[in-house]
C-alpha cells in the first residue's frame, strides 16, 4: 500500500496526469484512486464531446496555452489509438449588429492564440455551410471538432496499466494526512501511503483541497447544463457545429447546436444552479452541498451580479418552449416538437470569496501535494497537455 505518487480522480485530467508521470518515470509506483466504478463518469463523460480550438481564451492564459497544445496532442493520440474523431469545424454566428464588435474580439483572440485559416463569413456564405442557420455574420473555425472523450479516458487507463500503473475503483477518499515525510490517504475501503499526491477531483476539488489546506478560499459551485436532442427526421437542419456569440457578462457560451460523434445532434446547454454536485436532474438535492453553496460569501455576490440571467436560465430549464425560443435565435425553423430530452452535465465552477468566477485553470502546489482546484472547459481537449504540466510539477 506504499506508493511514490497517488492521484485522486479517474477523469481525463487525473488519468492523463498519471499516464504522463508514468512515462516520465517508468520505475515509479503510481496509484489512481476513484470513488466511482469506472473512469470518466462525471465531467469527462458528460461534456459536449467537442475538441476546442482555443479561440475564446485570453491570450497567454493557461487555458489558451494548454488548449492549443492539447488540441494537437489529443488528435495525435486519437489517430494513434483508433479513437473516433472528426474535425468538422464550427461557425460562431452574430445575430445582431450589437454582437459584431464581440465577434471581432473573438476573431482577434483566435489570431493571437495562433489559429490559422479563420474566416469571416457573410450571411450568404455561412448559409452555404449551414443553410438553416440565421444571423448577419459569422466566423468559421476549421480547427473545432468532435471526439469520443470516454474512449480517450478508457485508452489512457489501459496504457497506464500496461506501464505498471494501478487504478482502484470504489475508493472514495475520506481523509488525507500529510506528515511531511509521507502522505496517508484513507478511503472508504483501505489506507494508502505515498510520497506525493495530486488531487484531480473535479466537482469535489474544493473538498479534497480542504483536507490539506484549511485556508482554501475557493468553493465549487455546481452548474447543471441540460441538453435536448434533435429527433432523427430533423437532424438535417444541423450540418456541423453552430455557436452564438457568447454574452460577455455571463461565463457560459450560450445554447448551441453540436453534432456528436455518435451521429446525434445536441441542442443546449443552459446553465442552471444545481442543488447537488452530481445532480444531473432538476430535482436532485443534497442538503449539505446546497448549504455550502448558499452560505458561501462569493455565491451571494454571484446572485447580485447574475441573478436576472440565472432566473432566465432556470426558466429555460423548466420551460421547453422557452428553451426552443433561445434556439430559434440561431435556427428559426427549429420547433418544440423537434426536440427530445437529452443528457445533462454538471460543471464544476470555482468561485472565490469575493464572488469571482475563476475562469482559468487553477493548480496549487504545496510541498509534496498538488491540487487541481479548477479545470473547466477546455480541460477535456487539454487533458494530455495539462497532465504533462502537472507531471512536471510532480518531478520538481
Amino acid at each position: 500500500m506504499n506508493y511514490d505518487i497517488i492521484i485522486v480522480g479517474a477523469g481525463l485530467v487525473g488519468l492523463a496526469t498519471a499516464y504522463q508521470a508514468k512515462l516520465k518515470n517508468p520505475g515509479s509506483k503510481i496509484l489512481v484512486l476513484e470513488k466511482e466504478k469506472d473512469v470518466a463518469l462525471h465531467q469527462s463523460g458528460h461534456n459536449s464531446g467537442v475538441i476546442h480550438s482555443g479561440i475564446y481564451y485570453k491570450p497567454g492564459s493557461l487555458k489558451a496555452k494548454n488548449c492549443i497544445e492539447g488540441y494537437n496532442t489529443v488528435i495525435n493520440f486519437a489517430e494513434k489509438h483508433g479513437i473516433k474523431y472528426d474535425l468538422c469545424g464550427k461557425i460562431i454566428v452574430a445575430s445582431s449588429k450589437e454582437e459584431l464588435p464581440l465577434l471581432d474580439n473573438i476573431y482577434n483572440r483566435g489570431v493571437e492564440n495562433g489559429l490559422q485559416n479563420l474566416q469571416y463569413l457573410s450571411r450568404d456564405e455561412f448559409r452555404e455551410i449551414e443553410p438553416h442557420c440565421e444571423g448577419i455574420r459569422a466566423i468559421k473555425v476549421p480547427q473545432t471538432g468532435i471526439i469520443d472523450y470516454p474512449g480517450i479516458a478508457k485508452k489512457i487507463k489501459e496504457l497506464f496499466e500496461e506501464l505498471g500503473g494501478e487504478v482502484k475503483f470504489n475508493a472514495e477518499v475520506k481523509s488525507i494526512t500529510n506528515t511531511g515525510s509521507e502522505i496517508i490517504v484513507n478511503t472508504s475501503t483501505s489506507e494508502f501511503k505515498s510520497r506525493k499526491l495530486v488531487s484531480c477531483a473535479g466537482l469535489y476539488s474544493d473538498k479534497l483541497t480542504k483536507m490539506t489546506n484549511k485556508e482554501n478560499d475557493v468553493v465549487i459551485i455546481p452548474f447543471r447544463g441540460e441538453y435536448y436532442k434533435i429527433k432523427d427526421e430533423k437532424k438535417h437542419l444541423v450540418k456541423h457545429l453552430i455557436y452564438p456569440v457568447p454574452d460577455p457578462s455571463f461565463p457560459f457560451l450560450g445554447v448551441h447546436f453540436t453534432r456528436m460523434i455518435d451521429g446525434n445532434i445536441e441542442a443546449g446547454p443552459n446553465a442552471v444552479l444545481a442543488f447537488k454536485k452530481e445532480g444531473y436532474n432538476f430535482f436532485d438535492f443534497n442538503f449539505e452541498e446546497t448549504m455550502q453553496t448558499l452560505m458561501w460569501p462569493g455565491f451571494r455576490k454571484i446572485v447580485a451580479k447574475y441573478g436576472k440571467t440565472g432566473m432566465g436560465e432556470m426558466h429555460r430549464s423548466l420551460s421547453k418552449s422557452a428553451f426552443t425560443k433561445a434556439l430559434q435565435k440561431l435556427m428559426p425553423e427549429i420547433q418544440e416538437s423537434d426536440l427530445i430530452p437529452g443528457g445533462s452535465g454538471v460543471r464544476a465552477q470555482a468561485c472565490d470569496r469575493n464572488g469571482g468566477l475563476i475562469d482559468d485553470f487553477d493548480i496549487v502546489k504545496n510541498g509534496n501535494i498538488i491540487h487541481v482546484r479548477n479545470a473547466p472547459s477546455p480541460a477535456a481537449t487539454s487533458c494530455l497537455s495539462i497532465g504533462n504540466k502537472i507531471s512536471e510539477l510532480i518531478e520538481n
